[in-house]
């Protein structure tokens, strides 16, 4: 039986990516802390679930030691979980700064050490970090955001080198604008030209199959916003210019 655990797995991306999992033969631990939700949709694909706020070390560890006890070996990890920071660095509440940078980034690298032991035990294993194109390009309205992203992009780059030796292969998947619950883009982006560009989480989720597919380190979705991360790097005066007017949260 390969055993997948998904983080943020009660709606949007997560839930997405569990679906199309299950669909392929895996069996899902999902994580999420809306226990109702999980407990719908894990009886929904024959799977599991634990309550688990991924931004406390210590709830992570609790449910990671959980999970390992019934499944010694983990096959793949998804770490899927995080919240949105609307607000640019002036304006936002500063205990909702500190719980954007705890769940998009560290419950990522919290995850990973903790259920280390049943990917290394699997032989073979994968990571797929849900990252963003705000990890790549750095938005102003939404600052705090982009900055757990940014660590979180260069946590998953420096694991994708440090774990392969080991059997773990790291994939970071960058989306664009995504609607979901947590993230309502459509309703959020001022500009009607950058709601063009909105994809669903089946998009995202059938992304992720190909990424494990195809062994894909790092990849875009849509592919062409590759070009914003070039971009930020080449322009970043105008990549700033244009995020602003985006209404980008």
């Amino acid at each position: 039986m390969r055993v997948a655990v998904v983080t943020g797995a009660s709606s949007g991306i997560g839930a997405a990516t569990a679906r199309a999992l299950a669909e392929r033969g895996w069996h899902l631990v999902l994580l999420a802390r809306r226990e109702d939700r999980l407990r719908a949709l894990a009886a929904e694909i024959s799977g599991e679930y634990e309550p688990c706020d991924v931004g406390r070390r210590d709830d992570v560890e609790r449910v990671a030691a959980s999970v390992l006890e019934r499944h010694p070996q983990i096959g793949l990890l998804v770490n899927n979980a995080g919240i949105p920071g609307r607000r640019g660095f002036a304006e936002i509440e500063l205990d909702r700064l500190e719980e954007v940078l705890r769940v998009n980034y560290l419950g990522a690298v919290w995850c990973l050490r903790a259920f280390l032991p049943g990917l290394e035990a699997a032989g073979r294993s994968d990571v797929v970090n849900i990252v963003s194109v705000a990890g790549a390009v750095a938005f102003g309205p939404a600052g705090p955001y982009s900055a757990s992203k940014h660590a979180q992009l260069a946590f998953s780059r420096s694991t994708t080198g440090e774990l392969r030796s080991r059997g773990i292969h790291v994939h970071t998947v960058n989306p664009g604008f995504v609607e979901t619950e947590g993230f309502p883009q459509a309703t959020v982006l001022r500009s009607a030209v950058m709601r063009r560009f909105i994809v669903d989480p089946d998009h995202v989720a059938r992304h992720v199959l190909k990424v494990l597919d195809d062994d894909k380190r790092e990849t875009f979705v849509p592919a062409w916003y590759r070009v914003a991360a070039v971009a930020q790097a080449l322009v970043p005066g105008l990549v700033a210019r244009l995020a602003s007017r985006s209404g980008y949260r």
